[in-house]
C-alpha cells in the first residue's frame, strides 16, 4: 500500500450555515492558519450570500 504524504496544505469543504450543504472545496495551509475558516460565499440553494464554515472532506 502506498502511504499518504503528510503536507501542510490540506483540502477542506465549506458548508453553508443555513442549508447545511457542502457547496465549495478549497485548500488551507495548516501552518499559517490554525483556526477554522469562515467565509461569506454565495449559496446556490438559498440564492443569497451566507456564512460558510470549514468542514472535513469525507
Amino acid at each position: 500500500m502506498a502511504s499518504k504524504k503528510k503536507t501542510a496544505v490540506e483540502l477542506i469543504a465549506l458548508q453553508c450555515s443555513e442549508c447545511k450543504r457542502k457547496n465549495y472545496t478549497t485548500e488551507k495551509n495548516r501552518r499559517n492558519m490554525q483556526e477554522k475558516l469562515e467565509l461569506s460565499k454565495y449559496c446556490p440553494h438559498d440564492r443569497k450570500h451566507t456564512l460558510h464554515k470549514e468542514t472535513k472532506i469525507k
